[in-house]
């Protein structure tokens, strides 16, 4: 089991120019992260004629080397909910292009989204969720196959609103039935849809591939300056109407001791990466987060 980092949780430092993919990789390192995942957000493997750029993946896998942190995930968004049938095939064909990115990469898995996170509000019920069901599976499962043939593992995280929850992600991960597609859990996304976080570890461990470890403050009346979806930071709303805001990792109101307790007994033994999504300095952030990580860890 290595506990590492996410650099979704620096994205801004590399946003800003302060630091590179490179030097973010480096500085994971150095504060002891034992894993780094990939998120492409201010950064890209693809050039604006849509081939790979192979010079960014060398400089990533050498900076990785170099540092003697491994890569071990590539996480990107996606919207496989598609109803008009070409936009459909041409996302299906987007995410299998990033697969090939991943192996190019020499990654053991890559986690891709099933809908998009900004997904209206109205449209995250029960009733959508059972008429587009076959069109998700059908898509997960063409983009698992064509992982395959490079040993990958595609994830599917409880991300935003929608495919999120126990009861869904278990029922896609039956659905897709294939040994190479699994669960990427996220202890704080969990919240977003109401649901006990150290109960849905107990339950969705034995499916998962990896672990986001993120933490909030949860509060139950308005604290003021709510956005919609702004997760990055501003304090957001769950499914039911509590207000959410990431923090550093044992820092929130989630009982972390619990979760990782749970994901202890649960006998996971796989890869956990901080994803940190707050106020505070990202870096500053991001290095107790990692060793709350690991301290609570060898408490429990």
């Amino acid at each position: 089991m290595r506990i590492g980092l996410s650099l979704y949780s620096i994205n801004e430092e590399i946003k800003s120019g302060r630091m590179t993919l490179e030097t973010a990789i480096h500085w994971a390192a150095e504060q002891g992260a034992q894993c780094v995942e990939l998120v492409p957000f201010s950064y890209t493997f693809i050039h604006d004629d849509g081939s790979i750029d192979y010079d960014t993946i060398n400089l990533a896998v050498k900076a990785s080397q170099d540092a003697g942190v491994p890569l071990v995930n590539y996480s990107i968004l996606a919207d496989l909910c598609k109803t008009d049938d070409a936009e459909f095939e041409a996302e299906i064909a987007r995410v299998k292009r990033h697969v090939d990115i991943a192996a190019e990469l020499g990654l053991p898995r890559m986690r891709h989204d099933i809908s998009a996170f900004r997904r209206p509000r109205g449209e995250n019920g029960v009733q959508y969720f059972e008429e587009l069901f076959p069109r998700m599976v059908e898509a997960a499962s063409r983009i698992s196959e064509h992982a395959a043939q490079y040993g990958i593992t595609t994830l599917l995280e409880n991300h935003g609103f929608f495919a999120n929850g126990c009861d869904r992600c278990e029922r896609l991960i039956l659905a897709v039935n294939r040994d190479n597609y699994r669960m990427l859990l996220d202890t704080g996304n969990i919240v977003c849809v109401d649901e006990d976080p150290a109960v849905a570890a107990k339950r969705l461990a034995p499916l998962c591939g990896m672990i986001h470890l993120k933490d909030f403050y949860i509060r139950h009346r308005d604290p003021g300056d709510t956005t919609e979806f702004d997760c990055a930071g501003s304090w957001f709303r769950s499914n039911h109407g509590r207000y959410l805001r990431g923090s550093i990792m044992g820092q929130g109101d989630m009982d972390m001791y619990e979760i990782l307790g749970t994901i202890k007994e649960a006998g996971y033994d796989g890869d956990i990466a901080i994803e940190f999504e707050g106020f505070e300095e990202p870096k500053y952030a991001s290095r107790v987060s990692l060793d709350n990580a690991k301290r609570i860890w060898n408490l429990v």
